[in-house]
């Protein structure tokens, strides 16, 4: 019987610091002499102004940027190779949020060249990961694009991230926030990775360190995010939420939290809520399934309080509960094909249902002790 591996699996490089954006040249060398830069339209001039002006200053190298048409539709990856092919370019670099890095990644994929990231928002740890998430013209959800390998480099530029709205930070510590928690269930049941093989310790370990440095830097790094500044603490939880979350949980394995979150798209009050910010609430759930410690829930709404994330379902956007729509939403949670399986102890719909019932209430408690 063919047993299978445990994997680490990352990108080859991952830079983090300020003033990144006008070393691109450094960094493009590296892959390929033609860049194809595509680009978010609210950061397009200053890329044409630093990035591509310090290429076209650099012997044998050239740049184009062109905008980003907002969607990651197969339409526009497709326009985006036909661009490459014109260009001759031989090396694609992406800049802005996660479905601009998407893009990136998938024409850098279907041209089987060398692909550079330069996220805008720490909102996600989607810029590390082998996957790109395509969706329709509508902007509703297509497939997933499984990629071969990693990008080549990611390079978090401190500068533009902390002047990215806070919100989108504040829900990047929260989808940060599980790593560790799904990282362990999936480790301790031996369970199955996002790259669909077994979780190695490494994984488990840097899921690990993503949830201490959150721990230890966090209030200092909301410090500096409300007067956009880089400091040390801004810096690491950065690291954390890009670099930390996104290997920690590809080598380590996603658990209940995002088996909740996936749920949580069967209520349409939380449409409008940022990914970190529902699986947060996938994450108390997991704990409540788990009968966590006290003191490990603890930490873990004071993390989520210093964040600045919703707490409750309420504070999400919830006019009201249904019962019906909750039982779906743990229907789609505990699919076969998505990560509840990964759970130390095998849960049926109904512990899901009466978990999140349970978390919530808790959630109110907690935030109770704030208000009385």
């Amino acid at each position: 019987m063919t047993m299978t591996p445990r994997t680490v699996t990352s990108p080859k490089k991952f830079v983090i610091g300020t003033d990144l954006l006008s070393q691109l040249p450094d960094y493009v060398k590296d892959f390929g002499t033609n860049a194809f830069i595509i680009c978010d339209e609210f950061i397009l001039s200053r890329v044409e102004q630093e990035a591509v002006s310090a290429i076209e200053k650099t012997d044998n190298l050239t740049a184009t940027a062109e905008k980003f048409q907002y969607e990651c539709t197969q339409k526009e990856v497709d326009r985006n190779v036909a661009l490459v092919k014109e260009t001759y370019a031989n090396v694609i670099v992406g800049v802005g949020g996660g479905k601009t890095l998407d893009t990136a990644k998938a024409v850098a994929y279907q041209q089987k060249l060398p692909v550079i990231l330069y996220p805008t928002i720490a909102s996600t740890d989607a810029p590390c990961t082998a996957l790109s998430v395509i969706y329709t013209e509508d902007g509703e959800f297509d497939h997933y694009l499984f990629l071969p390998q990693n990008p080549d480099a990611v390079i978090a530029d401190t500068d533009i991230l902390a002047g990215a709205p806070t919100r989108f930070f504040a829900a990047g510590v929260g989808d940060a926030l599980a790593t560790y928690f799904e990282a362990r269930a999936c480790y301790a049941c031996d369970g199955v990775n996002l790259v669909l093989k077994k979780p190695s310790r490494t994984g488990l370990g840097l899921a690990r360190l993503c949830y201490d440095v959150l721990s230890e830097n966090v209030a200092a790094a909301m410090d500096a995010l409300k007067n956009k500044v880089t400091t040390p603490a801004l810096e690491q939880t950065i690291e954390a939420t890009i670099y930390l979350s996104g290997v920690g949980a590809e080598s380590g394995g996603l658990a209940a939290a995002h088996a909740v979150n996936n749920g949580m798209s069967a209520v349409p009050d939380l449409h409008k809520a940022q990914h970190g910010e529902k699986v947060v609430f996938g994450l108390l759930t997991q704990l409540v399934l788990e009968n966590a410690p006290k003191e490990e829930i603890d930490n873990v709404v004071r993390i989520i309080k210093v964040a600045g994330l919703p707490l409750t379902l309420e504070d999400m956007g919830l006019q009201n509960f249904v019962e019906s729509e909750w039982r779906k939403v743990a229907a789609i949670a505990c699919d076969k094909d998505d990560t509840m399986g990964n759970m130390v102890k095998a849960v049926s719909e109904a512990d899901v249902y009466n978990a999140m019932v349970a978390a919530n209430n808790m959630a109110h408690r907690y935030k109770a002790q704030d208000e009385g």
